[in-house]
């Protein structure tokens, strides 16, 4: 597929994923306890439980979530820039820190929560408002009792990467 059509692909999915979001909230720790992270993400894609405020805060939404995977989307803009005139590389490490934590929080059972211990990223090449939409990518390396470590990258539609990342994250009874 070209890189326009990519693009256009891209803009159209996460429309769609944006009109089924519920509005921005934060579910009570009981919905949080009562699910699997899988059926917890599940139902924020839904719109069954709320959408986490930072989604519309940073203007990423969730494309895709599986075992083990999570897929999220932003468009950076000129809201998004630092001095320098580029966009602030905490916005891809807002990007890369939920799509990694929601790839661990997909292998999560009922009753278990995560926050994240290290985020370590590396970046390639800076963004700009002309990049487009952005997806990143996060993917589990391993999970266990206490310990749940991902990776993941940021491309555009083209597949040009612009960072890299790997997470440690606490796992922890809710």
């Amino acid at each position: 597929m070209e890189a326009a059509d990519q693009r256009q692909t891209w803009i159209e999915e996460a429309a769609q994923m944006r009109a089924g979001l519920g509005a921005p909230g934060v579910a009570d720790r009981e919905a949080l306890r009562a699910r699997s992270g899988a059926e917890f993400l599940d139902g924020i894609s839904k719109g069954t439980l709320p959408a986490p405020p930072i989604g519309e805060l940073m203007g990423m939404t969730p494309i895709a979530t599986a075992p083990g995977s999570a897929v999220f989307q932003g468009t950076p803009g000129l809201e998004h820039y630092n001095p320098s005139g580029v966009v602030h590389g905490g916005y891809a490490a807002t990007l890369l820190d939920t799509a990694l934590g929601c790839a661990i929080h997909t292998l999560l059972p009922a009753g278990k929560g995560y926050t994240t211990l290290e985020l370590k990223i590396n970046y390639i090449r800076p963004m700009t408002s002309a990049t487009g939409p952005v997806r990143a990518e996060g993917k589990v390396i391993s999970v266990g009792g206490q310990v749940g470590i991902a990776e993941g990258r940021i491309t555009d539609a083209s597949g040009k990467l612009y960072a890299f990342a790997t997470t440690t994250c606490l796992v922890f009874p809710i």
